[in-house]
């Protein structure tokens, strides 16, 4: 007997890594799916367009991703940092270390897009679990919702 795609849950870290919804694992949460297209990177689904899961669960929601992308960008500087003294080797004699800023400075900037992306589907799985009836409709339904002031960040 095969499994059906609706039979076989998705990956957590894979999830969370291509911006998927939450519940279903399934939607995309963002509109476009290339994060280097600037002027579009943080433009967000009202729903998820598979499931029908809010994705905008209040006025200043996504607020608190900034502590998440913190994280993420420390822990992008912890590991390049072991990797730099693991193959290169830090030495007071010469700029290696420096290079090591330089190198890591660069990776974080090429990186921000897809850490500001992934920073707001970690917060958002904080509050929203995924479902395993998420087919029959059982959403985590919105907290406050105020239209006039949506998306003036």
């Amino acid at each position: 007997m095969c499994a059906t795609t609706r039979d076989v849950k998705p990956n957590f870290i894979i999830s969370l890594l291509q911006s998927k919804c939450t519940r279903c694992r399934r939607g995309n949460m963002f509109q476009v799916k290339n994060p280097y297209r600037l002027k579009t990177t943080m433009r967000m689904h009202d729903t998820c367009p598979v499931c029908g899961q809010p994705l905008d669960m209040e006025p200043g929601f996504y607020y608190g991703t900034n502590m998440i992308s913190y994280a993420l960008a420390v822990l992008i500087c912890v590991v390049t940092f072991f990797l730099w003294w693991a193959i290169i080797g830090f030495s007071l004699s010469d700029s290696r270390f420096f290079w090591w800023i330089g190198i890591n400075a660069f990776l974080l900037i090429a990186l921000q897009p897809p850490l500001m992306r992934i920073s707001r589907t970690v917060w958002l799985a904080f509050f929203v679990k995924y479902s395993p009836n998420w087919d029959k409709g059982d959403i985590v339904s919105r907290y406050n919702v105020n239209k006039e002031h949506q998306n003036n960040w």
